[in-house]
């Protein structure tokens, strides 16, 4: 305020010192100090395990349901704190919705670590939820890009899917150079994996879906346009690209490194107690875990119950909750009609109490309580 003073201006200090008391108070009022970026390579390495394996590529989401959770995390209040969750982009409208102070993205294929790079890069090289998903799916960045900042997300989807992939290899060299300044350690074949991913969203543009190897794909697995467009119970569009708010946060998020993809298993030794034991020395809370539906596969291959020693190393408040997908037969009670999964929320300590009262022995009586 005071180095704005034109030189020829001759204020008495009594008026230089009021002008600029009320102008740091207001500044107070309305800026929040930006966190410090997060030791991303350090934290990235440190909390990972050896990578396991898991037969679906998992580039997007299979689970339709995924918004309808929305309106419990509000009615909770769950806000802040840490974030946990696994898979790929889906991610992002939790983190949207939630706003937490970090994310960690766990999951037990480090190609999902790959994969994230990818969608760091694109956060950082990205201007707006326009650019970014042009970018993704290799479309040429329309003219006046920021003129698309209060588009809805129809609009933005349609623009994407009337547009062909461009040919251009500035667009690839851009997030490969984005990518090295991460300083993750990549080999050769791991820039391959990286690159395959990014071919698969250009390729198949808004129609891409999940896919399982070894399967064809299922028709009743949602589009990555569906999962763009899709609602909450309420008929709200709230996937991360569906607000340009939502969007920026979680860019500003990735930009200060404030989420982190761990390569880990959730019934493993290392990367949940790592989690927790950060956690505990940063003085940060659990807000949300996102979980999908791996709780069945640690109940087939018997970690279960390492899963809950984990959860319980987590400090966390009583309106700490877990987030999980439901499919097929488990899912019929609870989901809603046209979906073929459900999404549900679960106060934390109700799962550790119930676990600790022998009420959860199977996965059928985790869904039962």
């Amino acid at each position: 305020m005071i180095s704005r003073i034109h030189r020829r201006t001759r204020l008495v200090a009594f008026t230089i010192c009021v002008v600029a008391a009320a102008a740091v108070s207001a500044v107070r009022l309305q800026i929040q100090p930006t966190p410090a970026p997060l030791p991303f390579v350090q934290l990235v390495e440190k909390l990972s395990e050896p990578s396991g394996y898991f037969d679906t590529d998992n580039l997007i989401s299979n689970e339709k349901s995924y918004l309808h959770v929305m309106p419990h995390l509000e009615q909770r209040g769950i806000t802040g704190g840490v974030y946990i969750g696994v898979g790929p982009d889906q991610n992002f409208s939790y983190i949207a919705h939630i706003r937490p102070t970090v994310a960690f993205i766990v999951d037990t294929r480090r190609d999902n670590l790959l994969l994230h790079l990818l969608f760091k890069a694109l956060f950082a090289t990205a201007r707006n939820r326009m650019e970014y998903l042009s970018l993704l799916t290799g479309r040429p960045v329309p003219d006046g890009v920021e003129s698309w900042r209060d588009a809805g997300i129809d609009r933005i989807v349609a623009y994407i899917d009337s547009t062909r992939p461009s040919a251009t290899l500035a667009l690839d060299r851009r997030l490969h150079d984005a990518i090295q300044r991460f300083g993750i350690p990549i080999s050769v074949e791991e820039h391959a994996t990286i690159e395959q991913f990014h071919a698969a969203f250009v390729d198949s543009g808004l129609s891409l879906r999940f896919q399982s190897f070894g399967r064809p794909p299922q028709s009743y697995n949602p589009t990555y346009r569906e999962l763009l467009t899709e609602t909450d119970q309420e008929g709200r569009q709230l996937s991360y690209l569906a607000s340009e708010d939502d969007f920026q946060f979680v860019r500003s998020l990735q930009r200060r490194d404030g989420v982190i993809p761990v390569v880990g298993d959730f019934g493993g030794t290392h990367a949940l107690a790592a989690i927790g034991r950060w956690m505990t020395e940063h003085d940060e809370r659990l807000s949300a875990f996102y979980v999908s539906n791996v709780e069945n596969y640690l109940f087939r291959n018997g970690n279960f119950g390492r899963y809950m020693e984990n959860l319980n190393r987590f400090p966390h408040t009583d309106r700490s909750v877990i987030i999980r997908s439901i499919f097929g037969r488990f899912a019929r009670s609870v989901s809603v009609p046209g979906y073929y999964s459900a999404s549900i929320v679960q106060d934390l300590d109700e799962l550790l109490a119930n676990f600790s009262a022998e009420k959860v022995r199977t996965y059928s009586d985790l869904l039962r309580r």
